[in-house]
C-alpha cells in the first residue's frame, strides 16, 4: 500500500504545537505525528530516562464501557480477570480472535459505578471498537471518546513536575488512577490520570478534553524537568523496557503464550480457575499453558525473546535469525541500538529450542552474519512506582 498523503492524515489537538516546537512530522496510524524534535531521538531518549518527557499519544483510542454487565461482558473477549479488578485499578488486556491470536493489546481501568475506561492502540482503534460493539454492545454501552486527547508524561521527575500542577496525584501508585484538576495558573483543567506508561519509567497517562489539550501540554512543558518527546524515542524506550509494539511483536498471527505474555492471564481464567476459559481461542491457549514447559520445547512452537547483538551492528525488524548451521529459526520483530545500554537490542521469535537465555543465534544483516545472544527482558530495569522509593528494578 502507498503511504497516505499528507492531506488525508488526521491530526491531534497538539498538531500546531508540535510544528511550533520544530517537530519532524511523519504518518503514523493514520495521523500526522511527531517522530522527533530538534534535539533528536538520542537526546530525547536520555532526557526521559533522567528527567521527564511529554508524549502526545492522542492517536490512541479511548472508550467507556458502561452498565452493570460491562465487566462480565468485557471478560468474555479476553483471557484476563476483568470482574475482580478493584475500583481505581488498571490492568493490561488482550483482545483475541476465535483462534486465540491477538487482535490488539490494551489497558482498562475500573472507574466504579459500573464503568470501565479502555485505551486501545491507534492503528487498531476503529476495528477494536467495532469488534467490542459487535460482541458485547447488547450487554453494555460502548462509548467511544473521540473528543479526548491523551498525553503521557514519563520519567523519574514526572511526578515532581505534575504534582506542582495537580497536588495529590503523587499519592497514586503504578496501575492506579483517578480524576484530578490541573491548575495551570490561567485555568483549571479536569483530567483523568493513571500512573502508567510505555517506557519502563515511572510516569502518567492523562486523558483530557481536546479543547484543553494544548493548554495542558504547554503547562507541562513550562516545568523545568519536561521536554517534548517524539515517536522515535517512544519506540526505543519501550523496546529497552521489553514492551510489545502491536503490529511488530504481536498481531493476529501470534498468541499470548508464544508472545511470552503468560503473566497477563490471571489464574482465575486458567485451567482450574473459578472462571476457567470462556474467552476466544480458550481451548488452544489453555492447552499451550498446560504444556509443562509453557509451550516451549513442543515441536513447531516458538517464543518471543530478547536478543543482544554481540557486535555493534543494529539488527532491524524482519531480519532473519539462523542457528549456527544456517537453518532459519526465527525473525526479529523489533530492533535498534539501545541508547541506555549502548548495545544493539532486539525482540523476536525463535524456535522454542533456542529460547533459553544465553542461547546463541545468528542474525543475517545485509548478507552478513551477526552473532546474537538471547537475553532476559527487560534490557533496562523498570522503575514503576509501587508505593515506596526504590532504585531501578522497583
Amino acid at each position: 500500500m502507498s503511504a497516505p498523503s499528507t492531506e488525508s492524515l488526521l491530526t491531534t489537538p497538539l498538531n500546531a504545537l508540535h510544528i511550533e516546537l520544530g517537530a519532524r512530522m511523519v504518518p503514523f496510524a493514520g495521523y500526522s505525528m511527531p517522530v522527533q524534535y530538534p534535539a533528536g531521538l538520542m537526546a530525547e531518549h536520555h532526557h526521559t530516562r533522567k528527567a521527564a518527557g511529554l508524549f502526545d499519544v492522542s492517536h490512541m483510542g479511548q472508550l467507556r464501557l458502561v452498565g452493570p454487565d460491562a465487566a462480565a461482558a468485557f471478560e468474555t473477549l479476553m483471557p484476563v480477570d476483568v470482574i475482580d479488578l478493584p475500583v481505581g485499578k488498571q490492568r493490561y488486556g488482550l483482545l483475541l480472535t476465535d483462534e486465540g491470536t491477538i487482535i490488539d493489546d490494551l489497558m482498562f481501568f475500573n472507574k466504579g459505578n459500573n464503568e470501565l475506561f479502555v485505551i486501545v492502540n491507534g492503528a487498531c482503534k476503529v476495528g477494536d471498537i467495532a469488534h467490542i460493539q459487535a460482541k458485547i454492545g447488547s450487554r453494555c454501552q460502548v462509548i467511544p471518546l473521540p473528543d479526548y486527547a491523551l498525553l503521557a508524561l514519563q520519567g523519574p521527575e514526572a511526578v515532581t513536575a505534575l504534582s506542582r500542577l495537580a497536588p495529590g496525584m503523587e499519592k497514586l501508585v503504578f496501575m492506579t488512577g483517578g480524576n484530578f484538576t490541573v491548575d495551570t495558573g490561567a485555568q483549571k483543567i479536569d483530567v483523568f490520570m493513571t500512573r502508567s506508561g510505555y517506557t519502563g519509567e515511572d510516569g502518567f497517562e492523562i486523558s483530557v478534553h481536546n479543547d484543553h489539550a494544548e493548554a495542558l501540554a504547554r503547562a507541562l512543558l513550562a516545568q523545568p524537568e519536561v521536554k517534548p518527546i517524539g515517536l522515535g524515542a517512544r519506540n526505543s524506550l519501550r523496546l529497552e523496557a521489553g514492551l510489545c509494539l502491536y503490529g511488530n511483536d504481536i498481531d493476529t498471527t501470534t498468541n499470548p503464550v508464544e508472545a511470552s505474555l503468560n503473566w497477563a492471564m490471571q489464574k482465575v481464567r486458567r485451567a482450574g480457575g473459578a472462571r476457567e476459559g470462556g474467552f476466544p481461542g480458550a481451548t488452544k491457549i489453555l492447552a499451550a499453558l498446560a504444556d509443562a514447559t509453557g509451550a516451549s520445547g513442543t515441536k513447531g512452537t516458538r517464543k518471543r525473546v530478547g536478543l543482544i547483538a554481540l557486535e555493534r551492528i543494529p539488527v532491524r525488524d524482519h531480519t532473519e535469525l539462523q542457528d549456527g548451521a544456517g537453518n532459519k529459526i526465527g525473525e526479529v520483530t523489533s530492533g535498534l541500538l539501545g541508547p541506555t545500554i549502548d548495545k544493539p537490542v532486539a525482540m523476536g521469535y525463535v524456535d522454542s529450542a533456542w529460547a533459553a537465555v544465553g542461547s546463541k543465534v545468528v542474525a543475517i544483516v545485509r548478507g552478513k552474519p551477526v552473532p546474537m545472544e538471547v537475553s532476559p527482558l527487560p534490557f533496562v530495569p523498570t522503575r514503576y512506582y509501587r508505593g515506596q522509593t526504590t532504585g531501578r528494578g522497583g
